[in-house]
């Protein structure tokens, strides 16, 4: 018997959980190894996009001859440079936050750890959680990199609502996100990511007004362009940096943040089943 009652009263009785609502020391201990992970690499998966992205820039602004072109975007004229600047830095998140989320289970599936996502005491909410965190916060680690770039080359990309960039910045990098997700739970190679990232978020972040207004386009492909979802996207950041928008901002946060809650809902359920994954 021991002497010290009251320390066996403190252990719980057998089959009783000791986390019993959410594991927060292991949904820091997976985000902050996600973070850590393309940390490691910051050369290629910050500093690349960023040279990328700001090449982007130079080339439709000095090489196309775009310097001294204006925009006309809510009935108010804006110097072109000025009017890419925020679809390319959101552009950069996006397809950021995609690359890092398709990577993470794809990678143990391939490598054969993907036990070390399985065997700890995580649900599956905190699975999801911390993989969607790292990219959201490796999409504002090269968002923030290519703002500082496009600052220093003499760009105005100071925000006007800085809200909205948050706003917008945090939805849009959260929906690639989850696509990344989905993408690595389906895809068995690295050709089925790279399949993904090349023939569906390339495209759909071109032709989302990146570029240039939708205003300007035909009625048949401003239609299209509108069934995007990276327009909103694209369209509600550069309202905060612009002050002006393709679409009304509640329009693109009610479509964005749906899609966010529909996509979450369904990579949860898989994770859940542990399709592609357990078997």
């Amino acid at each position: 018997m021991s002497s010290h009652p009251e320390i066996g009263s403190q252990l719980p009785e057998p089959g009783v959980p000791v986390i019993r609502n959410v594991n927060w020391g292991g949904l820091r201990t997976l985000y902050i190894k996600e973070v850590r992970r393309f940390f490691k690499v910051q050369l290629q998966t910050v500093w690349a996009p960023a040279v990328t992205t700001l090449l982007y820039l130079v080339i439709f602004t000095v090489a196309l001859g775009g310097g001294g072109r204006t925009v006309t975007l809510g009935g108010v004229s804006i110097h072109y440079a000025d009017f890419i600047a925020p679809g390319l830095i959101v552009m950069g998140m996006l397809q950021n936050a995609f690359a890092n989320a398709s990577f993470s289970l794809l990678v143990g599936k391939i490598q054969g750890t993907i036990v070390d996502y399985l065997m700890p005491p995580l649900s599956t909410g905190e699975m999801l959680a911390a993989l969607a965190g790292g990219s959201v916060t490796r999409a504002f680690c090269v968002g923030g990199t290519v703002w500082l770039a496009m600052a220093l080359w003499g760009v105005h990309v100071w925000p006007v609502h800085f809200w909205a960039v948050l706003w917008f910045g945090f939805l849009g990098s959260l929906f690639l996100a989850l696509m990344g997700v989905l993408t690595s739970i389906w895809a068995e190679k690295f050709d089925h990511a790279a399949a993904i990232t090349n023939f569906v978020v390339a495209p759909l972040s071109l032709l989302s007004g990146t570029f240039y207004s939708v205003e300007n386009l035909s009625p048949v492909f401003r239609a299209i362009s509108h069934a995007n979802p990276f327009f909103y996207i694209i369209s509600g950041f550069r309202y905060g940096f612009l002050g002006v928008a393709d679409s009304p901002i509640l329009l693109g946060t009610a479509v964005i943040l749906g899609l966010d809650v529909v996509l979450g809902l369904f990579c949860y359920g898989l994770l859940r089943r542990g399709w592609k994954i357990k078997s």
